[in-house]
């Protein structure tokens, strides 16, 4: 009964839980603190401010609340601005009895676990790197938007009956784009809208002439024009948030470093920042995440943009591939197994960091044979989890330890792969009563 007792210790006595919404936040404090330990604030600055000034009043120190939409974003500002430490905490950890929920018990409830120190805070980076993370999902919209325009282009075109996008691989490309202004001018010859091709693209000046082909209809005309003035006013949008991610990551530049020259060949991704990028980061975080083979410049942007450069928030290279999602799930019933599978998120760096697993297909280095051995004995998406998952933490070694990543390559991971092989089936004739002879030897 002793040892019952003491795990139930009060660990913040002086914690207070809110239940945020968007009109008004309902506050609990300890009773002890005040003759109506329960409040309500609408949400405005000023009721915002008279509730902290109550918390301090009350003597209140640590505070729990959950993430409901965006509304507790202005109130967790405040109260961190405020001197208070703030737990923005899961819904699902904090469900109450089933059939007793209401607002005040909410903040009740909140209040109770927060006490018993029953709850942890989610990840959110501090300061500057927020701001980042702001403009970056800020960019991330801008170019959805941008992206649906290109769509509205193409079924204009389409419409129409002018195939450019049987020819052409990237209609808003520098061949696509000089031919679709060059339609908007008033150019309707094929042969001369066929000479603005470019040498890199595949399709000859004869079929790129014959796709533009078509009807010219004035209404199809009018929509093609206001969806390349759209694509037009968010590449501006985009080149203005460049500009202020730019400077955020200047500020925030740490280390006096310069990258080497890129040892893959190929162009820069077509969504990539405009400015060097690669180079910003690296004096971020003093480390250069894109030499991990797989990772470019976006996918190193997104990472840093979402948890910064200090991994201090994760205890190990462990917790921060279970925040990520990224780890097997624990699901165990009377000593069975009922499930290992990851649970489902839409957590952005782990989406990034798939996606960059995909891209290692194709590559000739130990990353690239690692994911092709997990391919060959399990589903593709097990695998590209898997791949997922080493990523994250070669990511987390370089930013702890600040360490450069140095590919093996592919022939040295095969042999290591030999080896462990070899010493396996070694083991296991051994345990058999057998030898292994390799057949060299025999001969």
């Amino acid at each position: 009964m002793s040892k019952f007792k003491n795990t139930f210790e009060l660990k913040f006595p002086n914690a207070a839980g809110i239940d945020i919404g968007a009109s008004s936040h309902f506050v609990a404090v300890p009773p002890d603190r005040d003759d109506q330990p329960v409040r309500e604030f609408p949400s405005f600055t000023e009721d915002l401010n008279a509730l902290a000034d109550w918390l301090t009043a009350c003597e209140i120190d640590t505070v729990a609340m959950e993430s409901t939409g965006v509304y507790w974003i202005p109130l967790f500002d405040l109260l961190e601005a405020r001197g208070f430490t703030v737990y923005l905490v899961n819904a699902r950890h904090v469900k109450n009895v089933p059939g007793r929920k209401s607002d005040v018990l909410d903040c009740q409830w909140l209040q109770q676990l927060m006490s018993f120190g029953l709850l942890s805070g989610a990840f959110r980076p501090q300061g500057d790197y927020a701001a980042l993370r702001t403009l970056a999902r800020l960019r991330e919209m801008l170019l959805r938007c941008q992206a649906t325009h290109i769509q509205h282009i193409q079924k204009a075109l389409l419409l129409m009956n002018i195939l450019l996008t049987e020819v052409l691989s990237d209609v808003m490309g520098e061949t696509g784009q000089l031919i679709i202004r060059a339609i908007l001018a008033g150019e309707r010859d094929g042969e001369t809208l066929a000479s603005y091709r470019n040498g890199h693209v595949k399709a000859s000046e004869e079929d790129i002439a014959k796709a533009l082909q078509g009807s010219w209809r004035d209404e199809h005309l009018f929509s093609l024009k206001v969806a390349v003035e759209l694509y037009d006013f968010y590449a501006e949008q985009l080149m203005a948030c460049d500009q202020q991610i730019q400077q955020q990551m200047e500020d925030l530049a740490r280390y006096d470093l310069k990258p080497e020259k890129p040892k893959r060949r190929g162009g820069k991704p077509k969504n990539a920042p405009k400015f060097d990028a690669r180079a910003l980061l690296m004096q971020m975080c003093g480390v250069d995440l894109t030499r991990i083979d797989g990772i470019d410049v976006t996918t190193a942007f997104k990472v840093l943009s979402e948890i910064g450069a200090d991994m201090s928030k994760f205890k190990s290279a462990k917790h921060f591939a279970s925040w990520l999602g990224l780890c097997p799930g624990t699901k165990i019933s009377g000593g069975k197994v009922l499930s290992a599978a990851t649970k489902r998120t839409s957590n952005k760096v782990a989406q990034a960091l798939k996606m960059a697993a995909v891209n290692l297909r194709n590559s000739q280095s130990a990353l690239g044979a690692y994911y092709r051995r997990l391919c060959g004995r399990m589903d593709k998406g097990k695998a590209v989890t898997a791949c997922a998952h080493k990523l994250a933490r070669l990511i987390y070694a370089m930013l702890t330890k600040g360490e450069e990543y140095v590919d093996q390559g592919q022939t040295y991971y095969e042999e290591k792969y030999r080896e462990r092989v070899i010493k396996n089936l070694t083991k296991r004739a051994e345990e058999l009563g057998f030898q292994l002879t390799p057949v060299s030897e025999m001969a």
